[in-house]
């Protein structure tokens, strides 16, 4: 995810870490975060658990940062426990040593490295080295990026546990319903044969008459849901839904795709998270759409558009540069002979979670 604000500067360690609940969207506990820097601004944010991290994950790390070629770069460990224990800070220093040397190697400084205690008012945090600086965390939710996160109408979570609950599977026997009527839905697409522009058409406007009811207020059925659900898997139906991330309804197509993530069993699942990544990471959301891209790749590992979706978010690709695959769909719907909602910029909404 790549987060920039022109209030936000980069030289106070306090204000820095509490800007991180705001962009990663949840607040880390036991994580070792990476900044990268480049042209004295905040570009991708890299966050991987701690435990993970002592071992050789500092390689790692460094060649997911080393996609969008910063030159520079800041670490923060979140470890309370070991914020003020010795021997955790030798483990510390010996990680951080590890991250400079593999950043070093990929041609990209290490700034600095700070420990912290808990990303909170009240927190405090001292450099990894042991130089002795240190000081306290600024108040997250008075953080400027905060501010702009709930701007651009972002949900803040308390933990990434609760990010991930607005993807994860709902109520087993909704979705032992849906599947259901999935199962008799894929025996009739076999039973009438190969997928035509004309049924990928009519798929496409199932979809489009459900997004507008979810604009109006009415919440799908459990046969519309697998209805809209079944096609996804033809790439035509899904690249054309793709261009709803940037319609008038994008807000309802959202909230359709996250409802679809929930009750959708495999393989259908992986194309309703791509969905729901695309229309988050189009507006800003990284957070969101890297939990989607998560969830799809552990599905469908070998998935092209979340392994696409991935890398770009990854490697802190903005998100005007992924949009254009939605005007792609509204080419797809040209040619099919479909009408999807007209174009909106930046307009807020309910979304997902």
């Amino acid at each position: 995810m790549t987060t920039t604000q022109p209030e936000f500067t980069l030289n106070r360690p306090g204000a820095l870490i509490a800007g991180l609940p705001a962009i990663l969207g949840f607040v880390p506990e036991k994580s070792l975060i990476l900044v990268a820097v480049d042209g004295g601004e905040l570009g991708s944010v890299l966050r991987v658990d701690l435990a993970d991290a002592l071992a050789d994950l500092a390689g790692r790390v460094a060649e997911v940062a080393a996609a969008a070629a910063p030159a520079a770069a800041i670490a923060v460990i979140v470890d309370a426990q070991g914020a003020r224990c010795p021997a955790c800070n030798d483990q510390h220093r010996r990680l951080v040593a590890a991250l400079c040397e593999e950043l070093a190697d990929r041609d990209i400084v290490l700034l600095s490295a700070h420990v912290v205690d808990r990303i909170a008012a009240g927190g405090r945090w001292h450099c990894a080295d042991g130089c002795g600086a240190g000081g306290p965390v600024d108040d997250p939710d008075a953080s400027p990026l905060a501010a702009a996160a709930v701007l651009e109408g972002r949900r803040l979570y308390a933990r990434r546990s609760d990010l991930q609950a607005v993807i994860a599977p709902g109520d087993p026997a909704r979705c032992a319903a849906v599947a259901a009527v999935i199962d008799e839905s894929v025996a009739q697409r076999v039973a009438e044969g190969a997928d035509t522009r004309d049924r990928a058409r009519r798929d496409i406007e199932h979809a489009l008459t459900a997004v507008a009811a979810l604009a109006g207020g009415r919440e799908p059925t459990d046969v519309e849901l697998a209805r809209i659900g079944c096609p996804l898997t033809d790439v035509r139906v899904r690249d054309t839904l793709c261009a709803l991330a940037i319609g008038e309804h994008a807000a309802a197509a959202e909230l359709l795709w996250s409802e679809l993530a929930r009750t959708l069993p495999p393989p259908w699942r992986a194309e309703a998270l791509v969905l729901l990544a695309f229309s988050a990471y189009s507006r800003g959301d990284g957070p969101l759409a890297g939990v989607a891209l998560e969830a799809a790749l552990r599905g469908a590992p070998e998935h092209r558009m979340a392994g696409l979706l991935d890398t770009a978010l990854q490697s802190g690709l903005r998100p005007e540069r992924i949009r254009g695959l939605a005007d792609t769909g509204y080419r797809l719907a040209e040619q099919m002979g479909v009408q999807l909602p007209g174009r909106q910029g930046q307009g807020l909404g309910r979304r997902a979670g």
